[in-house]
């Protein structure tokens, strides 16, 4: 025989000292073995608990001896096991959230079909509807023949459910009903508020009509909020389970489902990989969305820049430090910005020029009201994993702060849409290079990928579009870059410098005067192809510094408004930083590409 005796009940009544009943109650319960859940709100008390008969029944005693709770009637059922794992006695705004100011089930409530006239009317054929309040996922389990369901998630969006429903419904016969009676409290009387004329609720839902008349127009079984997860009509505990992941109850054949794995899915949460990655890509982007917009650097701040100093500069003063680090610009500025306060020595504390520094010391320079140029900060996320974050980097957007970019960068805006993470990219792009970049999600990872583009393991590919035809249709440019840059940051071609080589195949020569460039760097030196292709007399369209006829521009980065430089990063390879796998990404082609 059955040894635990479980019941679920509730009664609507004004209730007071919630706090003193909720001790006595835990106490008492506790003394007796009694587990489950008791609400207690000032409209009244649910409960579901289970153990021994005899100290439910005197439970039961205790409650009713409580003012508005002298007829409450419990539903039973038994189960050889308890179904709870311990007792909670918790205090609630309401015993059953609805939100919706005026419903007060303990001034008003529908009238009350009882189950016995329910199944009479269904044997009968009488036109009735029967509207189903509960979530969906219980719904999921069984439900009475023909019901509408509410189709909601939670209680709270029963309103907008109600609203939903066909006008004519509003002159039909409506029976509500939920698993024990309380939701119909509730739901019943907002109908009627909302204009529906003749609106039943099943007394003591569907368990109780399980009691009285068995299982007669109802298909499948009840899920109930304990251990048990579903009864049949019989109120006997079913084989059903519940997904740890989603919390959906689970039939028999479904805990068979291949894609049922306990602890982790179902099949109603079970996503593929590239469905987790479509999922998490979706929330990176609306992150990114987040952090820029407004873009961070278009608000005046005061933006602090560290200055290190280097091992060649040791013992010099700050002035001379400054001097030897920022040669553009002149001694008479460097005091301008002493006077106003905008150097600062290791302590925080502001700087005369004279005093000496050490190699190593980190110093500050201050730039009050900053405001940065605008930047494009449409990124793209094409890959995300435990190790590595694949992006489409747009344009023009710095990879990282300098000149007169700090925060409308593309590291300041993983950092705020990843942290507390701090994805670190393992190789450069031009502000004004669109396409792929990959980034390294933690320093470990950071040690395994980037010594792969240090020592040329990484195998990139590139779009160009660039003025004039090229003779040849694959062509190789072998000239060594400066090792130091000129003015705006940009190199040259010099003797006796880098070694560089670039391989370039024509995809198409265009009626416009330009072509379309794959571009296959063999070696990764600063502006490596946009120098090459200067120097061959194809310069990239749209460079704001390597101009046709050979001519330097006077802009390092093209505004956000510019027509776009026709340099893109369009597939990459390299070894995982995870199984040591080669993989490939590829960054969609821009427009000006016509690929």
């Amino acid at each position: 025989m059955p040894a635990v005796t479980n019941i679920s009940s509730y009664r609507f009544a004004r209730m007071g000292g919630l706090k003193a009943l909720r001790d006595e109650l835990i106490a008492f319960c506790k003394q007796r073995a009694l587990k489950g859940t008791i609400l207690l709100a000032p409209e009244g008390v649910n409960l579901f608990v289970a153990g021994g008969s005899e100290a439910i029944e005197e439970l039961l005693g205790v409650l009713r001896a409580l003012p508005g709770l002298e007829d409450l009637a419990p539903k039973y059922s038994l189960s050889d096991e308890q179904p709870f794992s311990r007792m909670l006695v918790r205090l609630k705004k309401e015993i059953i959230a609805f939100g919706v100011e005026g419903i007060d089930p303990a001034a008003h409530t529908s009238p009350r079909i009882e189950a016995r006239t329910l199944k009479r009317w269904l044997d009968e054929g009488k036109p009735v509807v029967l509207y189903d309040t509960r979530n969906d996922y219980e719904v999921k389990l069984g439900s009475f023949r023909n019901a509408i369901p509410a189709g909601i998630d939670h209680f709270r969006d029963f309103p907008e459910a109600v609203a939903r429903l066909p006008e004519e419904l509003k002159d039909a016969p409506v029976v509500t009903f939920c698993t024990g009676g309380i939701r119909c409290e509730k739901a019943a009387p907002f109908m009627e508020r909302a204009g529906f004329r003749e609106v039943y609720q099943l007394e003591g839902g569907i368990l109780k009509y399980f009691e009285e008349v068995g299982g007669d127009h109802y298909d499948g079984e009840c899920f109930v909020f304990d251990q048990r997860v579903g009864v049949d009509p019989g109120l006997r505990e079913t084989g059903s389970a519940v997904c740890f992941a989603c919390q959906a109850p689970l039939t028999a054949g479904e805990q068979e489902d291949p894609r049922h794995v306990p602890d982790v899915s179902c099949p109603h949460c079970y996503r593929s990989d590239a469905e987790k990655m479509s999922e998490r890509i979706a929330r990176r982007h609306a992150a990114l969305q987040r952090v820029s917009e407004p873009l961070p650097g278009s608000r005046p701040y005061e933006n602090r820049r560290p200055v290190r100093v280097p091992e060649w500069l040791d013992g010099k003063t700050i002035l001379e430090v400054l001097e030897g680090l920022f040669p553009q610009l002149p001694r008479e500025r460097w005091l301008e910005h002493f006077a106003a306060g905008q150097v600062l020595d290791p302590r925080g504390a502001v700087a005369a020029p004279e005093q000496a520094t050490r190699a190593g010391e980190q110093w500050t320079r201050v730039f009050p009201g900053t405001i940065e140029p605008a930047v494009n900060p449409a990124i793209k996320v094409l890959h995300e994993d435990e190790a590595i974050l694949v992006l489409n980097k747009p344009a023009p957007l710095p990879m990282h702060a300098c000149g007169r970019f700090n925060r409308n960068t593309l590291v300041h805006f993983l950092h705020a849409a990843w942290h507390p993470e701090k994805p670190k990219p393992a190789h450069r792009l031009d502000a004004n290079t669109s396409g792929v970049v990959v980034c390294a999600r933690t320093r470990h990872f950071a040690k395994l990928l980037q010594p792969q583009f240090t020592r040329g393991e990484v195998a990139k590919v590139y779009l160009a579009r660039v003025h004039g035809h090229p003779a040849a249709d694959e062509f190789t440019i072998d000239a060594p870059i400066s090792n130091e840059p000129t003015r705006l940051g940009a190199r040259e071609i010099e003797e006796g410098g880098q070694p560089a080589v670039t391989k370039f195949r024509v995809l198409r020569r265009d009626p416009d005067g330009s072509s379309l460039l794959e571009v296959v760097p063999l070696t990764g030196r600063t502006n490596q192809i946009r120098i090459h292709l200067w120097h061959a007399g194809f310069p990239i369209t749209g460079d704001p510094v390597y101009l046709p006829d050979g001519q330097r521009g006077d802009t390092q980065t093209l505004g956000a408004g510019d027509p776009p430089m026709g340099l893109h990063a369009w597939k990459i390879s390299f070894r995982h930083p995870l199984g040591g796998e080669t993989v490939a990404f590829e960054a969609e082609p821009p427009g000006w590409a016509g690929v």
